[in-house]
């Protein structure tokens, strides 16, 4: 049989699809982020709700099985994306790159300037990735309730 991994659009029937695997691919978080992730409350409704009113989402299919997404919307005239996420058996096959590939596609097929994200300031193995990819820390900020910055925002620029 052979192999097959596409990547394409999401479509409002995908909302369920969507929440399930950022729960699974985020499952490896749990317990260990403060504050906790809000993936953990991603729904299919918030989904499709989110989807219906222009935010978007690529999913990547592997023999017609979803084994990644990544959420899209724009933000301050760029293409944000979060949630990206990718199943624990599909990890290590370069996945995660291309989504994000499809994203600064995305972004250079609706004339955006750039890309932008969010990474935990903890998770320095994601920041590390973003990093090689050519995206910069632009600016830190705490969660409602903190201190002191728990996210980096990080953009790219596609000009």
């Amino acid at each position: 049989m052979s192999d097959i991994l596409v990547l394409r659009a999401a479509v409002r029937a995908d909302a369920a699809e969507i929440a399930a695997t950022i729960a699974a691919a985020f499952e490896q978080y749990r317990g260990k982020l403060i504050p906790e992730s809000g993936a953990f409350g991603e729904t299919a409704e918030a989904i499709a709700v989110e989807l219906a009113k222009g935010a978007g989402a690529i999913v990547a299919e592997r023999n017609g099985e979803m084994v990644g997404c990544v959420m899209i919307h724009e933000l301050e005239g760029d293409l944000y994306f979060g949630r990206l996420a990718v199943l624990p058996a599909a990890r290590g096959t370069g996945l995660a790159r291309r989504l994000i590939d499809a994203v600064e596609a995305e972004a250079r097929r609706r004339d955006l300037p750039g890309i932008r994200l969010g990474v935990r300031v903890v998770l320095t193995d994601n920041q590390r990735l973003f990093q090689s990819l050519g995206y910069r820390e632009i600016s830190r900020e705490a969660h409602p309730g903190f201190d002191h910055p728990t996210s980096i925002n990080m953009r790219k620029s596609l000009v």
